[in-house]
């Protein structure tokens, strides 16, 4: 029965037994009305108010709770279904709402995937120009400014050497943008040395980042690799932006046994096969910050939830204890390796 012909029905019965309870009954309406009579009128008019409010109350409870669902969903974080109650008609518009869900998040997942792949492939195209072309060009100009400082008289000399430290502070700053605009580190010596490599990177006279990583992590294919390498890398940049903290944890580990979140999906774009390996590869960072308080998310956490989504991870951003903040992404294994 649709919604309509329920809410119909409803009325019907109410307002029928309230007819018949007048008719029958010991009521008199005298021309003009008495007051007694305006007295049992509205009272019986209360009565059937509050009963036809009751059952529509009711009847619409499951609306009310796809109309909080549906004001507080978030396709970045997936896997939230409003169980279905109600008679038919309602019960058809949850089951409804929950495929609407199930495809909007494999939509957002799949142009997600397609963004970050052109995003990857753009910053290898510029890390690649910034190498071969701008690097190239500086390393020439420093030939060049040896040449004329070996040749050159006292003072001149000394000051071309000066622009020449200058000019190769600023090769070794365009590297090491390119280094992180393409991590070769992670292709050519895996997810553990390139960890090992960022944290080195972030460790400066204010901040210290202490690194945990196993030795026996499973194996893990390039696109969960590189996912976990970002992750890092932008947990490790808003740290040292706007946390103001002078300790950082960062740990890699193998947990065993840990079945996959409840919000988590699949890989969007990984083949699979099996493996004797099960429970999760978890990536923490953990600060000693000011936090993060009630601030919004911006583009970079959104933008690791987008990463986290595409290997069927999970990702909580929240207090660590103590004070400071913890990002931790779980991986789950669920018996699978991925591979590309």
């Amino acid at each position: 029965m649709s919604l309509f012909w329920r809410i119909f029905l409803l009325n019907a019965v109410v307002v029928t037994a309230a007819f018949t309870l007048l008719m029958v009954g010991p009521f008199t309406v005298s021309t003009p009305v008495l007051v007694t009579e305006a007295m049992i009128l509205t009272g019986v008019l209360v009565v059937m108010l509050v009963v036809n409010a009751g059952l529509l109350r009711v009847g619409l409870a499951p609306l009310d709770r796809l109309t909080r669902t549906m004001s507080t969903v978030d396709l970045l974080r997936p896997g939230h279904r409003l169980a279905v109650s109600g008679r038919t008609g309602i019960a058809d518009l949850i089951r409804s709402f929950n495929t609407m869900l199930d495809r909007l998040e494999a939509e957002r997942a799949t142009s997600a995937a397609r963004a970050l792949s052109a995003q990857e492939a753009e910053r290898q195209r510029i890390a690649q120009e910034l190498h071969d072309e701008v690097g190239q060009t500086l390393t020439a100009v420093l030939l060049e400014l040896k040449r004329v400082a070996d040749h050159a008289p006292e003072p001149v000399s000394g000051e071309v050497r000066q622009v020449q430290e200058t000019v190769r502070n600023g090769l070794d700053e365009i590297r090491r943008i390119a280094r992180r605009l393409r991590p070769g580190v992670l292709e050519e010596l895996g997810l553990a040395s390139a960890l090992k490599s960022l944290a080195g990177e972030f460790s400066t006279a204010g901040l210290t980042v202490r690194r945990t990583i196993d030795g026996d992590l499973p194996g893990l294919g390039k696109e969960t690799e590189l996912v976990l390498y970002r992750v890092a890398q932008e947990s490790l940049t808003n740290t040292a932006r706007h946390s103001g903290a002078r300790q950082v944890s960062l740990s890699l580990t193998h947990v065993p046994g840990v079945p996959p979140h409840a919000g988590s999906r699949p890989p969007v774009s990984a083949a699979t096969e099996p493996t004797a390996r099960s429970g999760a590869v978890e990536l923490r960072i953990r600060d000693d910050g000011r936090g993060v308080g009630g601030a919004p998310e911006g583009a970079g956490l959104r933008g690791m939830r987008e990463r986290a989504l595409l290997i069927g991870a999970d990702l909580t951003v929240g207090p660590a204890p103590g004070r400071g903040t913890e990002v931790l992404l779980r991986v789950p294994l669920g018996g699978k390796e991925h591979h590309d």
